[in-house]
């Protein structure tokens, strides 16, 4: 990937100078085969449900779908968003600052009626929203009845920086049981909602400690996009919890990974089978690297044997993914 043109020296840099760059320069094809790789990763790690968050403002209208069918072909299990914002305009372009008192772009209607619709067409998911401070007070209320309307949850990234720290404030009559509350290290004060803990990303981008075991909330744990292997991302989420606190046992922190189980009930039927004969351990499983699954079923299919996937060929993916990735890359040149 090009490096970009400036150097970044803060969390809101690292969104304008490369994630929110990446977001505008993505079309369907892109969408599509970064999702096959995901979702085949995912499952070759012994993750058999996805909890996606996307973004395509210039890639609106059926990116759930083709997300939704990739995850399909693999094999595996996704609840997906769009997650809406305004600060984009109607050409794809990046407002410099959105106030709580703006308008509701159009690019933020296109957002929530792609949620609607892959939702009214029976699509496993949620309504997304990118964070409180990129979106305006008529936005995030749109959100929430969306929600409502068709009786799900909010996914959204809340106070993961400085810049987002009115979060609370303004989501605080929104926010219900059934939203998932992303980061909220910064978090100000409670909110109804689960609490989803990134440890890596948060580390990553230099944010701060989330201090989740200090919350009321049910706790689970997200890579935010970073990887899909939730073992490794559970031993990194105990390292830094242990760095909070010495008397921390991993036991903790594998219980958030069993509450996301709750937004995904069949999945306690899957079968994963690692090289590890304590894999199943917390206390053996937090201080074992490299432990590497074999054999996956889901719903009682085999869909991994012998740590290569039964669905799909895994080389033509990565090709197919290398391909999208340069065309990719040559757009954010």
């Amino acid at each position: 990937m090009p490096a970009p043109k400036q150097e970044s020296n803060s969390f809101i840099d690292i969104l304008n100078n490369v994630w929110w760059r990446v977001d505008a320069a993505l079309d369907t094809e892109m969408i599509y085969w970064s999702a096959m790789l995901g979702a085949t990763e995912a499952l070759m790690s012994g993750t058999t449900c996805i909890i996606d968050h996307h973004e395509s403002p210039n890639s609106i209208e059926g990116s759930l779908s083709t997300i939704a069918e990739a995850c399909k072909v693999v094999g595996v299990r996704v609840n997906s968003c769009y997650g809406v914002t305004d600060r984009f305009d109607n050409h794809g372009q990046l407002h410099s600052k959105v106030s709580p008192l703006s308008e509701m772009t159009e690019a933020a209607k296109r957002g929530l009626a792609e949620c609607d619709r892959y939702l009214s067409a029976g699509g496993n998911g949620m309504v997304g929203v990118h964070a409180a401070f990129t979106c305006s007070d008529e936005t995030l209320t749109a959100a929430a009845e969306l929600a409502n309307k068709h009786s799900v949850g909010v996914h959204i990234h809340v106070a993961e920086g400085v810049d987002d720290i009115q979060a609370g404030a303004r989501l605080e009559s929104l926010a219900q049981d059934d939203w998932l509350l992303i980061h909220a290290v910064h978090l100000d004060r409670p909110l109804k909602g689960r609490i989803v803990h990134n440890a890596r990303s948060n580390m990553n981008n230099a944010v701060g400690y989330a201090k989740p075991t200090e919350r009321s909330n049910k706790i689970l744990l997200g890579t935010d996009g970073i990887g899909a292997n939730m073992n490794e991302e559970a031993r990194i989420a105990y390292a830094r919890l242990r760095e909070f606190d010495v008397s921390a046992k991993p036991t903790t922190v594998w219980q958030w990974l069993e509450n996301s189980l709750e937004l995904f009930p069949d999945a306690k039927h899957d079968v994963v089978t690692f090289d590890y004969d304590y894999a199943d351990s917390p206390w053996h499983a937090a201080f074992t690297t490299n432990m590497n699954a074999t054999d996956v079923q889901i719903a009682g299919e085999k869909v991994l044997v012998n740590g290569q996937p039964t669905r799909v060929d895994l080389l033509e993916v990565r090709a197919k993914a290398n391909e999208q990735a340069l065309r990719l890359y040559e757009r954010l040149r």
